[in-house]
C-alpha cells in the first residue's frame, strides 16, 4: 500500500462529497438539525397531566383535596365533569388523562375516622403517562392520609395532656450525574450515537452504490491502485465526517441541552473511532449487496432500525424480553451509547469502560474485515 495512492483516493472522495449538493448537507447539517429536534422532542419529563375532578361530596375537605392535588403543577385541571356518574367519559373523549372521584360523605367519614375510598381512573393508552399519573395520584393521597393521621395523633396527645414521640421514617436521597433529572441529558448521547450510525452507514453505502450506478467505480478499478488503497480511501472520508459530527454534537449538546462533559475527550474520540469501524464497515457491506442507491438506502434502513431499538437508547436492555437481549449483546450501538453516557456524565475512563471498548474493537474489526473481503470479491 502506497501513501500517495491512498491519499489520492481520499482527496478524490472528499472533493466528490464537497461537490454533491445533496450529500454534503446530509452529512454535516442534517445531524445538527436532527440533534436539536430530537433533543427537544424526545423527552421523558412528564408534567401538566390533565386531570378531571368529580367531587360528589362538595365539602370543605374535598375542595381542599382537589386544590392541593393540582397545586404543584403535576396535574392540570380541565374543569368539572358534566356527568359524575360516568367519570371514564373524560378519558374516552380525550379531555383528561386522569379522572379523580371524591365520594359523597368524604368529610363526614374522615372526621369519624372511617376509611375513605377515592377512585382514580387513568388512561393507559400511553403507558408512560398512565403509570406516572397513577403513581403520582397514589403518592399524593398517601401523603395526605399520613398528614391526617399525624393531626389526629397530635389531637389525642393534647387531650391526654402528655407528649409522646411518634416514630417516623424520612428519606434523604441524593441524585448523582443528573441531579435535575433532565431527560435531555440522558437522551442526547443516545441521539448522537443514532445519528452517527445513520450518517456514516447510509453515506458509505449510498456513496459506493452511486459510483456503481454511474460507472465511475469501474474506471477507478482499472487504475494501478491496490484494492486495499481503494477501500480505505473510500471509507476514510466518512470516518472524518463522523468525527466532525461528534465534535458538532458535543458542542450543541453542551450549549443547548446543558449536557456535561465530565470525562476525558480522549475516551470519547477513542470510542467514536472504534464505533466508526462498525458503521462504515456496515455501510461497505451494504454497498456490496446493493445494485442501486435506493436499494442501499432500503437495506440500510432495514438493518439500522433494529440496531437503534435494541441499543438501550430509549429503554434499558434489561427490560427487553429474554429472547431479545442476546441480540443486544452483539449490537455495537449499545456499547457506544454506554461509552458516551459513561464518559460524558460519569467521567468514566478506559478502565471503567473496558468491556465496552473491547466489544467495540471486536465488532468493528470483524465487521470491517468481512466487508473488505466481500468488497474485494466484487472488485475481482
Amino acid at each position: 500500500m502506497t501513501r500517495a495512492g491512498l491519499g489520492a483516493v481520499v482527496r478524490k472522495e472528499l472533493r466528490q462529497i464537497g461537490r454533491d449538493r445533496r450529500l454534503l448537507p446530509m452529512l454535516i447539517f442534517a445531524p445538527l438539525v436532527q440533534l436539536m429536534v430530537f433533543g427537544h422532542a424526545v423527552s421523558f419529563d412528564i408534567d401538566n397531566v390533565d386531570v378531571a375532578v368529580c367531587d360528589l361530596d362538595d365539602s370543605a375537605a374535598s375542595r381542599t383535596l382537589a386544590r392541593r392535588l393540582v397545586a404543584d403543577g403535576t396535574f392540570q385541571p380541565v374543569g368539572p365533569l358534566p356527568d359524575c356518574t360516568r367519570p371514564e367519559q373524560a378519558l374516552l373523549d380525550g379531555r383528561a388523562d386522569v379522572a379523580v372521584l371524591f365520594p359523597a360523605g368524604l368529610e363526614r367519614d374522615l372526621a369519624a375516622g372511617r376509611p375513605v375510598e377515592v377512585q382514580v381512573l387513568v388512561d393507559g393508552t400511553n403507558p408512560t403517562i398512565g403509570r406516572f399519573a397513577s403513581v403520582a395520584a397514589q403518592a399524593f393521597l398517601d401523603a395526605r392520609a399520613a398528614e391526617l393521621q399525624r393531626e389526629r395523633l397530635a389531637g389525642l396527645r393534647s387531650a391526654q395532656g402528655f407528649e409522646r414521640p411518634v416514630p417516623t421514617l424520612t428519606v434523604q436521597s441524593r441524585l448523582f450525574y443528573n441531579p435535575r433529572m433532565q431527560s435531555a441529558i440522558f437522551m442526547v448521547p443516545g441521539v448522537a450515537a443514532m445519528l452517527l450510525l445513520l450518517i456514516t452507514t447510509v453515506g458509505t453505502a449510498m456513496g459506493i452504490a452511486r459510483e456503481r450506478e454511474l460507472g465511475t467505480l469501474e474506471q477507478v478499478m482499472v487504475t494501478p491502485l491496490r484494492p486495499a488503497e481503494l477501500i480505505l480511501g473510500k471509507v476514510a472520508p466518512f470516518v472524518l465526517v463522523g468525527l466532525l459530527d461528534v465534535v458538532v454534537a458535543l458542542v450543541v449538546s453542551s450549549w443547548m441541552f446543558d449536557v456535561p462533559i465530565r470525562g476525558s475527550l480522549l475516551v470519547v474520540f477513542a470510542g467514536t473511532l472504534l464505533y466508526l469501524l462498525s458503521t462504515v464497515g456496515l455501510g461497505l457491506f451494504i454497498s456490496t449487496v446493493s445494485s442501486s442507491q435506493q436499494q442501499a438506502f432500503m437495506v440500510g434502513f432495514f438493518v439500522m432500525m433494529p440496531a437503534i431499538l435494541l441499543s438501550g437508547f430509549m429503554t434499558p436492555v434489561e427490560n427487553m424480553p429474554d429472547w431479545l437481549q442476546p441480540i443486544a449483546w452483539v449490537n455495537p450501538v449499545r456499547y457506544y451509547v454506554e461509552v458516551l453516557r459513561g464518559a460524558l456524565l460519569k467521567a468514566a475512563g478506559f478502565r471503567d469502560l473496558g468491556l465496552q471498548f473491547g466489544a467495540l474493537a471486536a465488532f468493528g474489526t470483524t465487521i470491517l474485515a468481512a466487508s473488505i473481503v466481500r468488497f474485494r470479491k466484487r472488485l475481482a
